[in-house]
């Protein structure tokens, strides 16, 4: 079985919008900001910009009108340095058991 190119350009759009978001947590960024960093039309941008803050990784600024990325994104980073963080532990646990693998 050959491997498909399952790439979405919708999915990717989502992604590129969050990378472009990164960075912007104080002050976020306009949507047309947004269409034109992106090369992308304002009806994109709206509906993808809803889909984020649906899904907790986008909302509007405390102003209004500006978008930025949303806590969750935090907490991500955290979950993951927690599951570095118990790996290790693990390793050590057992490195300390068998000797240094």
């Amino acid at each position: 079985m050959s491997a498909g190119n399952y790439t979405n350009p919708a999915q990717q759009r989502l992604l590129r919008m969050v990378d472009l978001l990164a960075g912007h947590e104080l002050h976020g960024l306009a949507p047309g900001e947004m269409a034109k960093a992106l090369a992308i039309g304002p009806s994109s941008v709206t509906r993808d910009l809803d889909n984020l803050r649906t899904a907790g990784w986008a909302e509007q600024t405390p102003q209004g009108g500006r978008w930025r990325l949303a806590p969750h994104v935090i907490e991500l980073s955290r979950r993951y340095a927690a599951g570095l963080h118990a790996d290790r532990q693990v390793r050590a646990d057992i490195e300390r058991r068998y000797g240094a693998l």
